[in-house]
Formats: structure tokens, sequence, C-alpha cells
């Protein structure tokens, strides 16, 4: 059975064909959802299976009748479990919401998406309320990467089902969000493209909040088009995507401090070979210094933003139900307690003027460029018994993708390995509102890989 995950363009064509449909599709990955020997019951927390069937009919219908409501229609896609869907809890992969009242409607992103013709086939795990980058679910199970599957790696997080459903063909886009690098880090040690737009890009009502300042909603799909197409639907615009630059045009500035501190050597090694081969192909790479990097390292050392905005939104529960949290996350939630009022207005102050420097460091550029993550995927089973190595680790992983949170930015993360070899990512990111140029270069960019092999 075939596991390499298909984009939405070839099966666009499969679709016009007449040589796959609707239901087809929704039929295999519903199979592989169920498939006893895979990450089905693991990577999702509900299965859809009688409504995705149904969607997928009336697709090939309308399809039938020349009606086509947009390159998503008829495509499987999941959703993690942090969006509102009508008449149930959202359980933002926890058991404290269990006896939630059901979400009155769906969230504008979901209906987005159900209006551009995408069939809703499940929602996927995540690390509880969504406050962790390795992805570790002590509730629900945590899916393993695909990678080195023997040994039982982390997917990423916190959006890990998401990046495993569409790894295993189970979907073919996952819905996540990206806080601090949720969408990116799975994406990236998974093989896979995620994309984290400009926060205000997509709505994010009716998405449970970890931090209404840093959250955002994106895509973890097969490739840079598809990412792009997703987004479009997300942010409410017409799917389509724009040309690539010319890869002899794209200006990338090569960031050679601070994120790239500390890298293992796999990623060293692939990062390294990915900027030869950039080179090679005539991308005008240019090496460079962000020293704000170490303001963002510093404003964040008490916790940051996403600690203080979480334990306001958690405050209560944790005080009734602390013993229903994830151990690791009601300790970081508790963490925010510690910020006062008038920290957090510095705080805020501080993100501001760093935010406001930046923009001299990115005008020269179409994106700066960075390993999306340090290290490839730990085995889980180490960072499940020891504590201070999950912090550790949670807080590599964190790093490098965190920084475009804070700067109000957006990113992208290509795949930049070998086949073969274990996953890592290549983050190409900007300054708010240069979504589309980030996704320009990286259809570039990610050519420019590809070919180099």
């Amino acid at each position: 059975m075939n596991r390499t995950p298909e984009t939405i363009a070839s099966l666009g064509a499969q679709f016009a064909a007449g040589r796959t449909s609707s239901v087809a599709l929704t039929e295999r990955a519903l199979e592989r959802i169920g498939d006893a020997d895979g990450e089905g019951a693991r990577a999702f927390t509900r299965i859809y299976r009688q409504e995705s069937l149904a969607q997928a009919q009336a697709s090939d219908a309308l399809r039938r009748h020349g009606i086509v409501p947009s390159v998503l229609a008829g495509i499987p896609v999941s959703i993690k479990d942090l969006f509102d869907l009508a008449g149930e809890p959202t359980l933002a992969g926890s058991r404290v919401l269990a006896a939630a009242p059901p979400a009155p409607r769906d969230a504008p992103a979901v209906r987005r998406l159900r209006a551009a013709g995408a069939i809703i086939i499940g929602k996927t795990n995540m690390t509880e309320f969504a406050y962790s980058g390795l992805g570790l679910n002590p509730h629900y199970g945590t899916p393993r990467n695909p990678y080195d599957r023997a040994t039982g790696r982390i997917p990423g997080g916190s959006s890990s089902g998401a990046a495993v459903s569409v790894s295993d063909c189970m979907a073919v886009a996952g819905i996540g969000t990206d806080t601090g690098g949720s969408v990116r880090i799975p994406a990236a040690l998974c093989g896979l493209v995620g994309f984290k737009p400009t926060a205000r890009r997509v709505p994010r009502e009716g998405v449970l909040p970890l931090s209404t300042t840093l959250d955002s909603v994106g895509p973890i799909a097969a490739s840079v088009a598809d990412c792009s197409l997703v987004d479009a639907v997300l942010a409410g615009e017409e799917p389509a995507v724009a040309p690539a630059l010319p890869i002899a045009s794209v200006r990338l500035g090569v960031v050679r401090d601070y994120l790239v501190d500390g890298l293992d050597q796999v990623v060293g090694r692939a990062w390294e070979r990915a900027l030869s081969c950039l080179t090679a192909a005539g991308a005008r790479a240019r090496d460079m210094r962000l020293p704000l990097l170490h303001d963002i390292a510093r404003a964040n050392a008490h916790g940051g933003i996403a600690a203080a905005e979480a334990f306001h939104w958690h405050r209560e529960r944790l005080a009734r139900q602390a013993t229903q949290y994830d151990p690791r996350v009601a300790a970081r939630l508790q963490r925010g307690a510690t910020l006062g009022s008038a920290d957090y207005a510095a705080l805020k102050q501080e993100r501001a003027r760093i935010i406001a420097a930046a923009q001299e460091c990115f005008d020269p550029f179409d994106a700066l460029v960075a390993p999306t993550v340090s290290m490839i995927a730990p085995p889980i089973g180490p960072l499940e018994q020891d504590d201070e190595l999950y912090l550790r680790t949670n807080y590599a992983i964190l790093r490098n993708p965190s920084v475009v949170n804070f700067l109000d930015g957006c990113a992208l993360s290509v795949p930049c390995h070998r086949h073969g070899e274990a996953p890592v990512g290549l983050m190409l990111f900007g300054l708010a509102g240069q979504d589309h140029r980030v996704l320009q270069a990286g259809l570039a960019v990610e050519a420019a890989l590809t070919a180099c092999g």
C-alpha cells in the first residue's frame, strides 16, 4: 500500500481524469486510520466515519454535475482537537474538558474548509492544551514519528496527530495551531511542509487558546503548494498558488548566530548541504547575525507571554482539577502565575520594541533562513521517564521556531534532508504580512532542494 502523501494538485488531476473519487480517497484514509498496526488510534481522538463518507458522496455527486467549490473539494483533511466542531466538546487533548458543553457552532476556520468542499475526516491528537513542542500525550497515547518506527520517536508537537495523519496518508492536509512552533516542529520532524501564517491572517475564534497573543492557525501538508492552497482557504482568499520566485532572484538572509547554536550533527550536515544546494542553484544567500534574538531569549527567561496567558485561562480549572492534567503540562502552566501584571505589561512593551527593531534586519531579504529545529526527533521512551530530559528537550525544540511567534511573523518549514535520512526542516521566515512572499520564496527553495536530491 502506497504511504507516500499525495499532493492536492495530483489528486485534482486524478479527479478530473476519473481515476479516483472523493469516496475512494475517504475510504482509503479511513482504512489507514483503522489499521490495527498503524498509528490511527494514537493520531486521532475522533473519527467522523459516517459523516466523512456522506460528505464524500455529496462531493462526488456535485462534481458529476460540474460543481467544484474549490481545489480542496473532496480532499480529506484532519482538524487538530483544539477547534470547535458544532455539537461536541473541544477536548484539546485533555481529560479535563470531557464534561465541557458542546460547541454551538464550527470554528470559522472549519466553516471555511467545509465551504471549500474539504472532507473533515477526524480530529487529531495533540499535546494536552498545546503546551509542549514534543507531542507526548499520556491520555490518548503518542503517535510515533514515521521515521524509525521501530525505535518509536516523537512526532513533534503540539500538532502531533496532524503531522502523522498526513505522513501516513490518513489525510491530505492537517490543520494545526502554532504558538511557538506547533505546526512547524511536527512538520520538520516528520518530513513534511508546515506553514505558520501571520497570527491575524486566519480567524482564531472557536479555537481553544494557549496564548491569545501568539496563537496562529496553519496547515501541514506534503508540499509548499498544498500549504499555500490550504492557507488561502483558511484566510478567506481564493485558493491559488502564486508563482514561485525565480531561484536566482531569491534573497535569503542566512542566520549565523543563536538559531544555529548547538545543532546536532545530523541537522548541521543537512542544513549546510541545503545551503550549498541553494547557492549552487543561484539563490542570493548572505550570512547575517541577529543580536535581537538574544533579546528575545532574555525577555522570555521567566516563561514569557505564553506562560502568563495560558495560566490566566487555566487558573480556575487548575485549582479544581489539577490532578486530571498531564503533570508536566500542569507544572508549566503554574509557572505563569509568577509573572505579575506589571511584568506582563513590560514584556508586551519589550516585544513591541523588538518587532520594530527587526524591520531593518528583514528588509533586504525575501526571507531569513535557519534550521527549523536543532535536533532530529528523539525517542519517546526516555522523555516519558525523565522530567529533566523532557524539559531540556522541549526548550531546545521550541527555541528556533518560537522566535517567529514573538516577532509576530510568518514562517515555512521545508524538508531539507536526503531520502532515507532522519527528517530535518529548513525554516524560511519573515515579518507580519509577508506571508505570500515567504510562500513564493519557499516554492523556489523547495524546487531547488528537490533537484539537488
